[in-house]
């Protein structure tokens, strides 16, 4: 399997080109394990996962083509979302990190797309504050399948109360699930979970839920996305295979 990505080497104009390759190689991956699967390569959606990498490499991504990016931390992304916002191509952000409830005003203004919403109560929020605001984010439940101390998500036995919650609410929608999975040794111990969270959203549309607000599955980052290609993956997080690896995290919200 190819390695997760081409070095970035330094200065403006070669961390450009590298994205670039990288971005192209990403793709041809996604394009090739959707082609396994039999699915349009148009079905699946590639979110760049910027944290903690600055504006002028997402300036680079979005150069190469990429429009939707990934933010974990709130703040992060608000001050990336606010520096970037004046350039030509509108861009989609997405929060893909675990969200506050204190944060879920300042969240709901501005991310287009909130993955990890794990809570009715920060559902609540998020929706209130979307409706307070006049924004319409899409939200996706974030499903906790292995119960990691470190990870975050509802419980599969609690889905089907916020999926309804998510029906009711005013402001936000309902657009699918989202999982992040053990780290696996080998990609191939992923395709599991990435199993199980699909009958989880194919359960619930057999129940009644209307297909269309269930129809992204968010699940694979660069270890593992084409394997959550196909298995069903209609959004992949790729971050590394993109961006090279992470500079030290940093103290903040």
């Amino acid at each position: 399997m190819p390695g997760p990505s081409a070095p970035l080497r330094a200065g403006h104009d070669d961390a450009s080109e590298g994205i670039a390759e990288n971005l192209d190689a990403v793709r041809r991956r996604l394009t090739a394990a959707a082609e396994r699967a039999r699915r349009p390569t148009a079905d699946v959606q590639l979110i760049a996962v910027s944290k903690t990498f600055g504006p002028d490499l997402v300036r680079a991504a979005v150069a190469a083509g990429q429009l939707d990016f990934g933010e974990n931390r709130v703040q992060e992304g608000l001050d990336k979302i606010e520096r970037l916002k004046h350039d030509e191509r509108p861009l989609r952000w997405h929060l893909i990190g675990h969200l506050q409830s204190n944060k879920a005003k300042r969240a709901a203004a501005a991310f287009a797309w909130i993955q990890s919403v794990d809570s009715r109560e920060l559902l609540r929020k998020i929706d209130t504050a979307a409706a307070e605001s006049g924004t319409t984010p899409q939200v996706l439940i974030q499903v906790d399948l292995a119960h990691e101390d470190t990870k975050f998500g509802a419980d599969a036995r609690e889905v089907p109360d916020l999926v309804k919650a998510a029906l009711d609410a005013r402001a936000v929608s309902l657009r699918g699930l989202m999982i992040v999975p053990p780290i696996p040794d080998d990609p191939e111990e992923s395709r599991p979970w990435f199993r199980r969270l699909r009958d989880l959203r194919d359960e619930l549309v057999a129940g009644g839920i209307p297909p269309e607000r269930l129809r992204e599955l968010s699940m694979g980052m660069s270890h593992d996305f084409e394997i959550a290609v196909e298995e069903g993956a209609t959004m992949v997080r790729v971050g590394t295979a993109i961006f090279g690896r992470r500079p030290p995290l940093s103290p903040g919200p």
